[in-house]
């Protein structure tokens, strides 16, 4: 199988964003493959190392800064009332009482529905193979595991900066994860300001979605119960693929694959 198109991001750098913090932003630089703003001033995107967070910013959009926050937000909102088990999510990857699956999220973005499935019990891996989203996940966690409300959630979550194909591939036996979950890259139609704008945003950083479909047929290769594809609730099929089931929300659908031997939902 030939390998998978990587999209050509747009140029990155990273930026202190208070004098003092020039060797935490090294050690990303190092970590993540990512030039500093001083070796390559003309970037489009600015990731800025803060006192308090590392945060994405655009040079030419008023976009505000986005980042990781697993703590407070839209996030501490949903761990809070988001309706646990019984939450379309939730359902839609298997979740029942004393019964949480092995997750791999093959498309972690922001980690927001990570997050939840791993405030619900289940234990995350997370692939993502943009070094940005992986460092701004990464920063995420790293605030989460110093709150004491949250950090046994954080201690759930895996984040594996990689693409999520290649992965799978070398799974086998028991590493081999119970659902994997897909979120693929779709325009953002007409939500809330804020989820707009994030996503527009990160659809200029990343690029058109050109791999999914190869993504897909490794996941359903790879897990050993089921795969979750969420969707716009008015979208059609990944790929045109039927799913077995699907859960919807107000704005969201998510499709059911059963693989080969499992129980149907």
């Amino acid at each position: 199988m030939p390998p998978m198109e990587t999209p050509t991001p747009p140029p990155v750098c990273l930026q202190a964003g208070l004098p003092g913090l020039e060797a935490d932003l090294n050690r990303l630089a190092r970590r993540y493959d990512l030039p500093t703003c001083q070796a390559q001033p003309d970037a489009d995107w600015r990731l800025v190392l803060t006192p308090e967070r590392l945060q994405l910013e655009a040079r030419s959009s008023r976009q505000g800064p986005v980042y990781v926050d697993f703590v407070g937000g839209a996030l501490g909102h949903r761990r809070r009332f988001g309706g646990g088990r019984g939450q379309p999510l939730a359902r839609a990857v298997g979740m029942q009482r004393g019964r949480s699956p092995r997750i791999l999220d093959a498309t972690a973005g922001l980690a927001r529905d990570a997050f939840v499935l791993a405030s619900l019990g289940s234990d995350v891996t997370l692939c993502e193979r943009s070094p940005v989203l992986a460092a701004l996940i990464d920063d995420g966690l790293r605030r989460a595991l110093a709150d004491d409300e949250v950090a046994s959630i954080a201690r759930r979550m895996t984040l594996l900066a990689t693409d999520a194909a290649d992965h799978i591939r070398t799974l086998s036996g028991d590493r081999r994860p119970e659902v994997i979950y897909l979120d693929p890259m779709y325009p953002a139609g007409k939500d809330t300001v804020l989820v707009k704008k994030e996503m527009q945003a990160l659809q200029r950083l990343l690029g058109p979605d050109r791999d999914s479909g190869q993504l897909f047929d490794a996941a359903l290769a790879g897990a050993t119960r089921r795969v979750v594809v969420k969707r716009p609730r008015r979208a059609a099929w990944l790929l045109d693929r039927k799913p077995a089931a699907s859960i919807e929300s107000k704005k969201t659908r998510y499709d059911i694959y059963i693989c080969q031997a499992a129980t149907p939902p």
